[in-house]
């Protein structure tokens, strides 16, 4: 499955794609401490996004993480390590994957996490911080396909910027 390479407007799909790619989750995870929660772009109603589907699974603490990476292994996801950023850990895909979706592990309540949860409920509640994050990812758009670690780059000072302005008080996990 190749990975979407434009910014689409909001589809109100996404939310149901999510809870498909949950309940596929589900049966690997069972007594595993843990919650699934949709973050990224699709998770933000009215937001244009590439079509991606983002999903953390958040553990409890450190310890739970290589047991939550051995059971996405057992089913089908590849551990592909931090791709660095700290805290995060990412898969690939598996080959039945009924979504393009980037699925991550992350400890409740450390940067990574917070930074996902942060900036979808900024976005969420801040109409004008949504459209200005939409309008920048429009015009990156053309980097996707040709060079998409300059399109994540380029977006990053505005995310930056976006998650400093929110209170850490508003965070909770």
């Amino acid at each position: 499955m190749n990975s979407p390479a434009e910014v689409v407007e909001y589809d109100p799909r996404w939310p149901l794609w999510f809870t498909e790619i949950h309940t596929r989750l589900m049966p690997y995870l069972t007594e595993l401490p843990h919650r699934v929660e949709h973050v990224g772009s699709t998770s933000v109603p009215g937001l244009a996004a590439k079509p991606i589907i983002d999903l953390d699974v958040v553990v409890p603490s450190a310890d739970v993480v290589p047991a939550a990476i051995e059971r996405l292994a057992a089913a089908g996801y590849r551990h592909e390590g931090d791709q660095g950023i700290a805290g995060r850990e990412a898969f690939a895909l598996p080959p039945d994957a009924v979504h393009y979706h980037h699925l991550y592990v992350v400890v409740d309540g450390n940067k990574a996490h917070r930074d996902h949860v942060l900036l979808r409920d900024h976005l969420r509640t801040n109409a004008a911080d949504r459209e200005r994050y939409a309008e920048r990812k429009r015009e990156l758009a053309y980097l996707l396909r040709t060079d998409r670690p300059a399109y994540v780059d380029a977006k990053g000072a505005l995310v930056e910027e976006l998650i400093a302005s929110v209170p850490l008080l508003k965070f909770a996990a």
